[in-house]
């Protein structure tokens, strides 16, 4: 019985592979928040810090929960829509995707202090989930490339020992991919199945060869790539903040956070090359990733007159547990002797990843806002977030500690700001705002800008409001397919718009 044989047995159905497969786009992916929440906070494009009496402002400012006279209850509603223009060599694309779902939902129970001659006024006690990152996303790229997907499966064959790659004399290639997966890691994985389907061969048959050659000749390649992604962030506060004399509010959030992504990638190549061996291959890879974890926000706002606010928010990082599974599949067609001959290497193997832990950076707000009486208000608020700062622990693990080195060298600290307005006519209220935030890449190229508008109505009868919002955003991305060999990307440009509604009223 054979090392491998015994691995498989002790595997079951499920490989460990060795090795990770994090990186920084994880990284970056998971430190990101949205403008999200309630109708009124999106209307003034986020620019609450210095404001309050809003439940998605006290998710930003918890200081933000003791401006309430009174409890207070909201949720919201939100029809996303999406829309991504691709650019792959000479192929453009378009792709568009809409759906609705709940986004914010929370309370705040306001207890005024019977001294009306104490020092501190009231003292607020919230609840509140919120979305803070979507990542449902579908869309598709096409082009005629040079670089082929069969560079992707050499670059992680070359050096490997073909043993440690191919299946045994009557091993199923479902086992052997376990098996493999188990015993070498996921790099190793890659490599088989570039072998088994006869992308690659070695140079010599003999098991202990390491150089490989492509059986796909070199020019030019139809491809095609597909993404599709679904799941989000979500938070959950707790709340606690108290107005302190007339003119100090104070706040903490306590967050509960957790990850739910999913992500199936599919990519076909074809050639006519001359003496091409494999003509067509189909790459299947399938993501699943679920995590939790915790952060906290200390806050303050202070009234320095009648009119004018001023606010301090520390958000610190988020601590994260991180758990992944993949699943791949692949199939090609190659021709001997004038025959058309399909090859499918389907596992049906679920990869399961050791679980992992993840630092994203924290976050300093300052803020701004000027009230004019019972007429409006208008406000600013800017913010700085270190991406360079983000961490995959343990820190003493090789893997994680060279990502952690190609994420300081490769990302920034970033500024934005966000500005709202907000104008009164008797129950009606009419909001407007405006955000900008830097690309965390030093680059600026493989993520740009993010830029972003707002305009909202809300409408009050008796002790409640019903608000609804419009906001979009656009944001630029070179989007590298493969981490290794086929690095070619598509030139992405996304614009989301929502259409947000809320109702709120005090209890």
């Amino acid at each position: 019985m054979t090392f491998k044989t015994i691995v498989f047995i002790l595997a079951g159905i499920l490989t460990v592979p060795a090795f990770y497969a994090q990186n920084i786009t994880d990284a970056v992916r998971y430190s990101q928040d949205d403008i999200v929440g309630s109708a009124r906070y999106r209307g003034l494009s986020g620019a609450f810090g210095a404001l309050g009496g809003d439940l998605s402002a006290a998710s930003l400012n918890p200081a933000g929960a003791a401006v309430f006279t009174s409890s207070f209850m909201s949720f919201s509603l939100t029809n996303l829509n999406i829309k991504n223009n691709t650019a792959y060599y000479d192929g453009l694309d378009s792709n568009k995707d809409s759906y609705t779902e709940f986004t914010q939902i929370g309370t705040a129970f306001v207890f005024h202090n019977p001294n009306s001659n104490g020092s501190f006024k009231k003292f607020t006690l919230g609840f509140s989930y919120d979305k803070t990152h979507d990542y449902k996303n579908d869309w598709a790229a096409h082009g005629e490339g040079v670089n082929s997907i069969a560079n992707y499966f050499l670059a992680y064959a070359q050096g490997k020992p073909l043993n440690e790659i191919s299946a045994l004399q009557n091993e199923s290639l479902s086992r052997a991919y376990s098996e493999i997966g188990y015993a070498y890691g996921s790099g190793h994985q890659q490599a088989f199945l570039g072998y088994e389907s006869y992308i690659i061969d070695p140079v010599n048959s003999t098991d202990e060869n390491t150089d490989y050659i492509s059986n796909i000749s070199p020019g030019t390649f139809n491809q095609n790539y597909i993404y599709s992604a679904t799941g989000y962030n979500g938070k959950i506060a707790v709340n606690l903040a108290s107005q302190v004399n007339d003119k100090l509010y104070l706040g903490i959030n306590l967050n509960t956070h957790f990850i739910n992504y999913d992500r199936i990638t599919y990519f076909t190549e074809s050639n006519s090359n001359v003496d091409s061996y494999v003509t067509d291959v189909d790459f299947e890879n399938r993501l699943s990733t679920i995590g939790g974890g915790f952060s906290f926000q200390v806050g303050t706002i202070y009234r320095a007159t009648d009119r004018l606010r001023l606010g301090l928010t520390y958000s610190s990082p988020t601590w994260y547990t991180i758990e992944e599974e993949t699943a791949q599949a692949i199939s090609t067609t190659r021709i001997e002797e004038n025959n058309s001959i399909d090859q499918v290497i389907k596992p049906n193997v679920i990869n399961v990843f050791p679980s992992y832990d993840l630092r994203t950076p924290g976050k300093f707000l300052g803020s701004i806002a000027y009230v004019f009486g019972t007429k409006g208000l208008i406000s600013f608020d800017y913010s700085y977030k270190d991406y360079g700062s983000a961490k995959f622990k343990p820190n003493n693990d090789p893997y994680f500690s060279e990502q952690n080195n190609i994420i300081t060298n490769a990302l920034k600290g970033v500024s934005a700001f966000n500005v709202g307005g907000e104008y009164r006519i008797k129950q009606l209220s009419l909001r407007g705002g405006y955000r900008f935030e830097e690309s965390p890449y030093k680059n600026g190229v493989t993520v740009g800008d993010l830029t972003g508008y707002s305009v909202g109505l809300g409408y009050r009868f008796g002790n409640t409001n019903f608000d609804i919002t419009f906001d979009q955003y656009q944001r630029d991305q070179d989007y590298q397919l493969y981490n290794v060999g086929l690095t070619d990307a598509v030139a992405l440009d996304t614009t989301v718009s929502n259409i947000t509604f809320s109702l709120s009223f005090t209890l």
